[in-house]
């Protein structure tokens, strides 16, 4: 760590900064959000480490979601198909597309992320964000039925940020209302 990165002119505001570390090997930097575009754009520079895997497949209806590889190796897979994208190209889900995407490399990724239209996803990452750094939900598949309630009330409590597949929204729904009544939150 250089002098300079000490330095707090040189870091992003934290209200900018959401950090899913230590549950999840990534953080994001806010550079536009819906407040700052009217609306437009909900654009971010991301980092995600080394190994990480995939979150669940999704389709944001109403939005496209692109990653555009500014440093290493991230892996999209865009209806049905892996591709592993490097610095310079771009990948695109269209509105109602289904995509993830995952590191698989030993080296960390760089990549700008945007949600056109900014909608609820700056709210349905802080949310993400705080579960996975307090460890209530981790990175991927979750790994106990106390992080997978969590998904599912993540999931349930932002339904127009990302639509997952019908047996996963019943799954998330069953869920869901099983940490409500354990008296669970976000």
């Amino acid at each position: 760590m250089t002098t300079a990165s000490l330095d707090p002119a040189n870091r992003p505001a934290v209200t900018r900064l959401i950090d899913f570390r230590p549950g999840m090997d990534m953080y994001w930097e806010i550079v536009r959000n819906g407040e700052d575009t009217d609306g437009e754009v909900l654009e971010v520079n991301g980092w995600l480490g080394p190994h990480q895997p995939s979150a669940p497949v999704h389709v944001h209806d109403n939005a496209e979601d692109s990653f555009e590889i500014v440093e290493g190796r991230l892996d999209v897979k865009l209806d049905g198909t892996w591709r592993t994208y490097a610095p310079a190209e771009r990948a695109a889900a269209a509105p109602g597309h289904r995509h993830t995407l995952r590191n698989t490399h030993g080296e960390p990724v760089r990549f700008i992320n945007r949600h056109r239209p900014a909608a609820d996803y700056e709210a349905f990452f802080r949310d993400m964000a705080s579960l996975t750094s307090t460890g209530k939900m981790g990175a991927g598949t979750p790994h106990s039925p106390r992080q997978a309630i969590y998904a599912a009330m993540l999931f349930k409590a932002h339904p127009t940020a990302i639509r997952t597949s019908r047996l996963q929204r019943f799954a998330f729904a069953a869920l869901s209302g099983l940490g409500r009544m354990l008296g669970m939150s976000l």
